[in-house]
């Protein structure tokens, strides 16, 4: 009898990815909001800032001005994709296939503990350049954009890999 877990439940092992990105996105929504106020900025370099922006929305703050129901509906989409992802991740799969979705599943605990505790989502990473602006974001976000990238390139690869040997036949 070995102690390597069973191959179900090998992807589950990287689920402290996503526990560290929730404590490291909660930590630093913590900080922003007793250091700052909001209209307050915190100029990092001539491209980006540290403010303090709430968005009732999603991504872009699609559906922000809606009058509160997207809250419910949001929370409820991050619930269900956070369960979806950790069945994939039972499932296993590749190293970068399995941070990917970590990633993913501790950016959207992270924005969704904030919509059940604060009602909205606080973000705080603003980048510009002269008169354009990029939406804020925080490190929810920044997680849920890379853990999309790394499943993309896990499935690039995946197909090359497929590629490879269908011709090697």
């Amino acid at each position: 009898m070995s102690g390597a877990p069973a191959p179900a439940s090998r992807g589950l092992r990287w689920l402290w990815v996503s526990l560290i990105v929730v404590v490291l996105d909660q930590a630093a929504k913590h900080w922003i909001l007793v250091a700052l106020h909001p209209g307050d900025e915190i100029v990092l370099a001539p491209f980006a800032s540290l403010v303090v922006a709430f968005n009732t929305g999603a991504a872009f703050s699609f559906l922000a001005g809606a009058a509160g129901w997207q809250r419910w509906l949001f929370a409820g989409i991050a619930a269900i994709a956070c369960v979806v992802m950790t069945w994939l991740l039972r499932r296993g799969g590749s190293a970068l296939y399995c941070a990917g979705l970590a990633l993913i599943v501790g950016g959207a605990l992270g924005n969704l503990y904030d919509r059940l505790t604060v009602g909205q989502v606080v973000d705080f990473v603003l980048l510009h350049y002269r008169h354009w602006y990029y939406p804020a974001f925080n490190v929810a976000d920044s997680a849920i954009t890379l853990g999309a990238a790394a499943i993309i390139v896990d499935s690039l690869q995946s197909g090359l890999r497929a590629k490879r040997a269908d011709a090697g036949h």
